[in-house]
């Protein structure tokens, strides 16, 4: 028999392990421990600012319900995100120069102009209202070397490449034009704020006479007008324009050869309607009168055709046309139609440029058709043109009473009021079918228009018209649109 203290202590005796079940312990408890290093490694790596993450990981990732995800968006495209390449010539500046200073705003736009060589004496100093230059390249071995058949188009594309390198930190669009052409650079800012500045984009506009498209392809952006491309698109072009201008030495247009690198990146032509070549010939009266439903972005040829206000030369007419683009751009040329249904007149305004009566009810369609005031670019059979027009009429319940812009002011109530004064008289008899009511007493119209900024173009505004009764004056005040409303 045991006694019971003997028995009590070799009860209370610790059961020496084995050799394997002492290793199997040992490990679970490594395995365990570098387990929870590795948990706790994980959590502060996943966590930290600059460490990747996945989607298998991210359920590990702590989150704090308070904050908000960082959703900043690019800031909207203004007029410092955008550069602009002029070309320009010695021989032609000294009354191209008025046509640049009409636009160009010194310390506000940025670009070059890029002359053909450098400034004679009579042109030094260099004024500070017009924008700096340089002198282009020297292209001789690049024109020799490629057999170039149109060394002063090489100068020309070349010249994409020169003015990139004067680029500045948050360029977004390059738009390259000719001196012979007038930006509004306010509606470029508004119609490439529409478009993503990070895509390959080519913006232009075609020409208006339908055989230059044909010649130099409905593709290209005659570049006179002025086209656009975003920054990543002029990046890759201009890395290898040499090579392409040595690609296509029998390209005669500095356009096409323009639209055929661009073509070879892999990019095509967005056309825009308010880019205009003006391919035109005369007076393109008629053919401003009827501007699309689009934001006037430029005028080229401004040498080749008529002063586009009477009694005023062509730079003269370019100052009138900013005085009004400078309250605003955005109605410049918006075509806007009303009826003073008692006398049956139609009124049709262009904004900022000019006024039309007609002693008759004539439908919009009709009226939003360029006036045939102007010629073909040079002679051939017709078509002549990319859009519609309508012919010059002698008679009395077609022909407009015509109106152009003469000065621009603001109003006590929030309004831009402008005054359109009468061309010259129609000569005329009246329109007898619709009344025998005569506009011929009207010898100016003043439009009264909101203060603010004509957000989007895609339905024109509204009007009503108040005769002046016992004045030789007519008033006529913009508004919306109601809904549904006919303009008829």
């Amino acid at each position: 028999m045991h006694s019971p203290r003997s028995t009590n202590i070799q009860e209370k005796q610790p059961k020496i392990p084995s050799d394997k079940s002492s290793i199997t312990g040992s490990l679970c408890k490594t395995v365990l421990l570098s387990g929870l290093f590795l948990y706790l490694i994980s959590i502060i790596l996943l966590n930290h600012p600059n460490c990747p993450s996945t989607e298998f990981l991210s359920p590990f990732k702590l989150t704090n319900p308070s904050s908000k995800p960082n959703l900043s968006a690019p800031s909207a495209t203004n007029i410092n995100h955008l550069m602009f390449g002029i070309l320009g010539s010695i021989r032609a500046w000294k009354h191209r120069k008025a046509y640049i200073e009409s636009w160009w705003r010194p310390n506000v736009t940025y670009g070059y102009l890029y002359l053909d060589s450098a400034p004679t004496d009579d042109l030094l100093p260099w004024p500070s209202s017009s924008p700096p230059f340089h002198v282009s390249e020297d292209n001789t071995r690049l024109i020799q070397e490629s057999k170039h058949v149109a060394p002063v188009m090489v100068r020309m594309v070349h010249s994409i490449m020169e003015v990139m390198r004067e680029k500045r930190e948050g360029l977004r669009w390059l738009v390259m034009g000719d001196d012979d052409s007038i930006f509004f650079v306010d509606n470029f800012v508004d119609v490439l704020s529409t478009y993503d500045h990070t895509k390959y984009i080519y913006i232009g506009g075609h020409s208006e006479f339908i055989l230059s498209n044909v010649h130099f392809s409905f593709h290209t952006g005659f570049g006179g007008a002025g086209f656009v491309l975003s920054y990543p698109l002029a990046e890759a072009l201009v890395m290898n324009l040499e090579e392409c201008l040595r690609r296509y030495p029998y390209l005669r247009s500095a356009d096409q050869i323009t639209m055929t690198c661009i073509a070879d990146v892999g990019v095509d032509l967005t056309s825009n309607k308010g880019i205009h070549q003006i391919d035109l010939r005369g007076d393109i009266s008629g053919f401003l009168f009827g501007h699309p439903q689009s934001p006037l972005l430029s005028l080229h040829h401004f040498d080749m055709v008529e002063p586009i206000f009477p009694s005023l030369n062509r730079s003269e007419s370019a100052k009138r046309l900013f005085k009004a683009a400078s309250f605003g751009q955005s109605r410049m040329l918006q075509q806007t139609l009303c009826y003073e249904k008692q006398r049956n007149w139609s009124f049709a305004i262009s904004w900022g440029y000019s006024a039309h009566i007609y002693e008759n009810i004539i439908p919009r369609s009709i009226l939003k058709k360029p006036l045939e005031t102007f010629g073909p670019w040079y002679r051939a059979k017709p078509p002549f043109y990319v859009f519609d027009t309508r012919w010059l009429s002698k008679d009395p319940c077609e022909a407009p009473h015509i109106f152009f812009f003469q000065s621009i002011e603001k109003g006590p109530k929030d309004e831009i009021i402008t005054t359109y004064i009468r061309a010259s008289p129609r000569g005329i008899s009246t329109c007898l079918s619709s009344g025998n009511h005569s506009a011929d007493y009207i010898s100016t119209i003043q439009v009264f228009s909101p203060a603010t900024k004509l957000v989007k173009v895609g339905r024109s505004e509204c009007c009503d018209i108040f005769p002046a009764n016992g004045t030789n004056m007519a008033e006529v005040k913009y508004r919306s649109c109601m809904n549904n409303e006919i303009i008829a």
